[in-house]
């Protein structure tokens, strides 16, 4: 109780003067109180003006916010990964892969090294497009620090600090086909110009790296790099490298003991050592000069991978309309961005404009005509089916199925002969019930004016709305009415191209025409080399839908866009339609009948394309995804691209470097219906 504290008494005067102080305060709080219901209501009457002003509400978020927040968290998740991979041990992939598949099989290097394989023909790697490092040598004001930086490979830094700078000093002069005023890009040299493509995106790295297993090194190895702009005749006429190539293949083998070279082409690179072979051989000036057994001096096998030897689909598509089918899905899901984006850079119109001053691109325009791809109402792979799986063979194994094709193809199976159709409804109607009007003789219109394109001006601003009319009511056009369609739609680009190749099928072989080197890369208006000890190998990979033909539509706005796209709305299982893209087998870019048959049929034994009667071999590799992410690439892949890292290809490329022959690997090895599809083209031989 003694911490009870005593009350003070309240006295009677204290209890009143308590009271009417109580009073005041108690009328001043429920003043307040009511005050403040009654600002209660006034605040729901305030305009949403005010209270933005007071700060109550946060900005708006705009889309160029979003833009921006979004490549933010790109680039910092790259960088943290691209840390995390170079942090982590080398072997630690390799750990958990083995963890999660088993062990993993030997690299073929090391594999063939222990069967006791050394290093004894000297290699040279020959690049296909895009796939060559160029750098910066003079360039314009905009370029000012960039000497010898590349431009093309790498991290490709410049296409996002300066984009129309980069587009400026990748492109040529629209008419000569080489360098503008002021600007020299250069290839780089030395097995680094392929070796990567980008930063942990290999090309040649993993076939150079094995190699080196079995004692391969730099000397025994040649990188035979060219600016792969160009046309081929025009790298001699201004970088002087087909004498370069030549000059290094005969050291290589004079100071190999005379072993004679292997050639390891890729891709265009096929074509580009096609048009060397020529060349080679040629009396100069055009040609080297070499005599007519330089082949069979200096050459011991060619070794092709992915060649696309009869062009390909897809360049006509990336000519026509700067597409290719993920480009064309892209311009769908996002109409306008590519075309005229929201940053003003009219994507697809640079595109254009740059590709169709690059000459190379219409080396892979398609060859043959009607002959090899089929007209309106056939093709060779007239019923294949997408989803059909076949089982390896050889040579002594392959069965006549012309029976089963036969059956398959009484049912509804795609035109592939009708490379462009306007129309879903035109790629699938009987040729009698598709009514063409010529466009050859078409009167091109009014030339669109150039108020909206911000002086991204491309060849079909000069056809104006007529010439484009006439283009799409022509319906559809096949491998030779191809050609045509482009002197039209691009007279420009097509005065260079067929002033440096061909696309026909020689009649008589000894017209002294065909000693230009404008046939020299189509191997249908050619004949190989007298060397009959020479062998030719065509390796590619089989499995993977590649583009065969397409479905157009005309741009909803053709004053300023491309005016013609793939309608991506085209769909059909049956026929093999996605996205407005008929597909076949290949390796994602190169059909298989590209690929494949002038080593299955138009060189196979001695014809007038191959009178010495060089021994030819098809080897196809089955496409096979990676098990897992930590596979990257994959070592089972047929992609174009992706199979200069297939085991079994570069085990049987490293063979053949070390000595094996054609007949030595096991002759030919076939999966498609290559050698079928070949005896359905009629070609004298």
């Amino acid at each position: 109780m003694s911490l009870l504290r005593r009350r003070k008494p309240i006295n009677e005067s204290d209890k009143t003067s308590e009271a009417s102080d109580s009073k005041p305060k108690m009328d001043k709080e429920e003043g307040q109180q009511e005050d403040d219901d009654g600002n209660d209501k006034n605040k729901k009457r305030i305009p949403s003006k005010i209270k933005k002003n007071h700060g109550d509400k946060p900005p708006k978020w705009s889309c160029l916010d979003t833009c921006f927040w979004l490549i933010g968290c790109i680039c910092v998740t790259w960088w943290l990964l691209l840390f995390l991979y170079n942090a982590m041990p080398a072997s630690f992939p390799q750990y958990v892969t083995e963890a999660i598949t088993g062990p993993l099989s030997d690299p073929p290097g090391v594999k063939l090294k222990k069967e006791g394989l050394e290093a004894k023909h000297p290699v040279v790697f020959v690049p296909g497009i895009v796939t060559g490092g160029l750098e910066l040598w003079e360039g314009r004001e905009c370029a000012e620090g960039l000497f010898r930086k590349r431009l093309w490979g790498g991290t490709f830094g410049e296409v996002y600090r300066r984009p129309l700078c980069w587009v400026e000093h990748m492109s040529l002069d629209n008419e000569t086909g080489l360098d503008p005023c002021d600007i020299r890009v250069r290839p780089v040299s030395g097995l680094v110009a392929a070796d990567y493509f980008a930063p942990g995106y290999f090309v040649w790295a993993v076939l150079i790296a094995n190699l080196a297993r079995i004692g391969y090194e730099e000397k025994t190895m040649y990188m035979a790099a060219y600016d792969w702009r160009l046309s081929f005749q025009n790298t001699e006429v201004r970088d002087q490298t087909l004498s370069r190539i030549k000059s290094n293949i005969e050291l290589m083998v004079a100071t190999n003991g005379g072993k004679k070279a292997v050639v390891i082409p890729h891709s265009m690179g096929a074509l580009y050592f096609l048009h060397f072979m020529k060349w080679v051989e040629a009396p100069a000036p055009m040609g080297g000069g070499g005599g007519p057994d330089w082949c069979s001096k200096h050459i011991k096998a060619v070794v092709n991978i992915g060649g696309p030897f009869l062009g390909v689909p897809k360049a006509i598509a990336g000519l026509f309309s700067s597409e290719a089918k993920d480009i064309a899905v892209a311009r769908a899901i996002a109409p306008g961005f590519l075309d005229n984006d929201i940053f003003q850079l009219q994507t697809l119109q640079h595109v254009m404009r740059m590709s169709r001053s690059w000459d190379s691109t219409m080396s892979m325009i398609p060859r043959g005509g009607d002959t090899i791809w089929g007209g309106l109402d056939w093709s060779p792979e007239e019923g294949y089916s997408c989803g059909k799986k076949r089982e390896g063979r050889n040579d002594t194994q392959i069965a006549d199925q012309a029976g089963a094709e036969s059956a398959v193809s009484q049912a509804r199976s795609a035109n592939y002969g009708r490379i462009i159709s306007f129309g879903k409804d035109v790629a699938e109607a009987p040729s009698s019930d598709v009514g063409r009007i010529d466009f050859r003789g078409a009167v091109k219109g009014h030339s669109a004016a150039n108020t909206t394109c911000r002086d991204v001006w491309t060849e079909y601003h000069d056809m104006g709305f007529l010439g484009i009319k006439a283009v799409a009511e022509y319906k559809t056009y096949t491998a030779e009415s191809i050609v045509d369609l482009f002197h039209f739609v691009a007279p420009k680009m097509m005065a260079r191209g067929t002033a440096h190749f061909s696309y026909g099928i020689a009649d008589n072989l000894d017209d002294p025409k065909y000693k230009h080197f404008k046939y020299w890369s189509n191997p249908l208006e050619t004949t190989l080399p007298n060397a009959p000890e020479m062998e030719i190998f065509s390796l590619y990979g089989v499995g993977l839908p590649t583009e065969r033909a397409y479905v157009y539509k005309l741009s909803p706005a053709v004053e300023c866009h491309i005016p013609f796209q793939i309608d991506t709305s085209a769909d059909d299982e049956d026929t093999c339609l996605k996205d407005g893209v008929y597909s076949v087998d290949g390796d994602e870019t190169v059909p298989v009948l590209s690929a494949g048959f002038m080593c299955a049929k138009g060189w196979r034994g001695k014809t007038r394309f191959n009178p010495s009667g060089i021994r030819t071999y098809v080897r196809e590799y089955s496409h096979s995804p990676p098990a897992n992410l930590l596979e990257g690439r994959g070592t089972l892949s047929g992609a174009h691209v992706d199979i200069m890292g297939n085991f079994a290809l570069l085990e049987d490329v490293i063979r053949v470097a070390a000595g094996a022959s054609g007949e030595e690997l096991g002759g030919d090895q076939v999966y498609s219906n290559i050698f079928n599809w070949s005896e359905k083209i009629d070609l004298q031989l």
